[in-house]
């Protein structure tokens, strides 16, 4: 195994952020949204069947994504089981990879009256992205050491944010210009856009693939191999409860994470159903996100250097709340962009800074797996919670505003949570 902080090894992993990040900006943020919108809002008042049972459009958008994050939360905990007693993290993180690629690229059949096709492939590329990140996120403290968490973090989202704002912007030319490539028919250039967002992913992963070690040590297997990752969860949610700081981050990541998920997957939605944005706006919207959240990341982490992860992850969680209450109050495209910019500035930190505050908070083990296993059971349960809720008021009251004051309860809850963690030397964390 190579040492820490191997310039190599920091690298392969940081591009598999590269690599996995045109899903969530291309699949789940723009081009998807608009494009499913665009098909489903024309039917009977966006009222569609799937099924056999008749969803709200954007509702059944959100439940997709409600399903597929706690299909991963239920089989994360045997995944990563299997993969610490059997010794092939990578293999398991390479599987799903080329599921969510797949699946994406298969989106290319998506047309027009095919609604259970796109859900399925939607809800399978969203299991391929959400169960490799199970065990990519796992890797961070085998990789680097706790002084240089931060950096690497926010190394991967920034690469991740610039990968995929290409592919965007490729991908917007297509949308946007397609008489420039001689295409006739408005529904080809999307679909071209989903078949190159799983070509994309699984071409530059396989740099991830090439130099990031299996790291995990091979251990003698049980009989009861397949309720090892389970066993584990109890005992790492055993050892958590000990352990108050650690406890108070978790219950704050669990509700403020709800708020910042959410946001990423129905803002296209909110843009084009509530203020009637065109799709040019809405994608133009998403790249200022983007590249704001490039700086944002690295912004963060200088201000968490400075006085601290909970400091510094509360001050972004009291913009957020700020940005929720301003939401409600946005009526034209500019202002939309404004709040844009204020996004992505705390998108960026509030990502990176989770991940690697949880890193620095752990205690001394070499299963990091399982810890990274809660770890992202509590982000995808929080995840079907927050879109599911997000969904069932919509549909229940009929406005998305009042799923977006939901929302901002979420943060504030976090907020309280967070409040109770003093202020921490996390470099004195081993």
């Amino acid at each position: 195994m190579k040492s820490l902080d191997d310039k190599k090894v920091v690298n392969a992993w940081a591009m598999y952020d590269w690599a996995n990040s045109v899903y969530p900006l291309v699949i789940t943020s723009t081009i998807f949204p608009i494009y499913y919108s665009a098909i489903t809002k024309n039917e009977n008042s966006g009222v569609v069947d799937f099924f056999g049972r008749n969803y709200v459009n954007t509702a059944l958008y959100s439940y997709a994504i409600s399903f597929s994050f706690l299909l991963v939360a239920l089989i994360s905990p045997l995944l990563s089981g299997i993969a610490d007693y059997a010794g092939n993290k990578k293999m398991f993180m390479r599987f799903f990879c080329y599921l969510g690629a797949v699946s994406c690229s298969l989106l290319f059949f998506f047309t027009s009256g095919k609604i259970e096709l796109g859900i399925i492939l939607f809800f399978l590329a969203s299991v391929g992205f959400s169960g490799s990140l199970v065990f990519y996120n796992s890797y961070l403290p085998e990789i680097s050491s706790p002084q240089n968490q931060d950096k690497v973090s926010a190394k991967g989202f920034a690469l991740g944010y610039i990968g995929s704002s290409i592919l965007l912007i490729i991908s917007l030319i297509l949308v946007l210009k397609p008489d420039l490539f001689g295409i006739t028919d408005d529904s080809l250039p999307p679909r071209i856009a989903f078949l190159f967002t799983g070509i994309w992913w699984i071409l530059f992963a396989q740099y991830t693939f090439k130099h990031l070690p299996s790291l995990v040590e091979k251990r003698k297997t049980t009989p009861h191999i397949i309720l090892n990752g389970y066993k584990e969860l109890i005992k790492v949610y055993q050892e958590i409860k000990t352990q108050t700081k650690l406890t108070s981050f978790l219950l704050s990541f669990f509700f403020f994470n709800m708020g910042v998920q959410t946001v990423m997957y129905v803002a296209a939605l909110y843009g084009d159903k509530e203020l009637k944005l065109e799709s040019g706006q809405l994608i133009t919207t998403i790249l200022i996100i983007q590249f704001v959240a490039i700086a944002g990341a690295y912004l963060f982490s200088f201000i968490s250097s400075k006085i601290g992860n909970a400091n510094a992850l509360a001050i972004a969680i009291i913009a957020w709340i700020g940005i929720c209450i301003g939401a409600l109050q946005v009526e034209t495209a500019q202002q939309f962009y404004s709040l844009a910019f204020f996004v992505g500035m705390v998108m960026g930190g509030t990502q990176s800074l989770s991940r690697s505050t949880y890193s620095k908070m752990l205690p001394e083990t070499k299963d990091t797996t399982s810890y990274f296993s809660f770890f992202d059971v509590t982000d995808k349960i929080a995840i079907v919670i927050g879109t599911a809720s997000y969904g069932l008021i919509e549909e229940m009251t009929g406005s998305m505003k009042n799923s977006l004051g939901m929302l901002t309860v979420f943060f504030i809850i976090g907020l309280l949570f967070l409040l109770r963690i003093r202020k921490i030397n996390f470099n004195s964390i081993k």
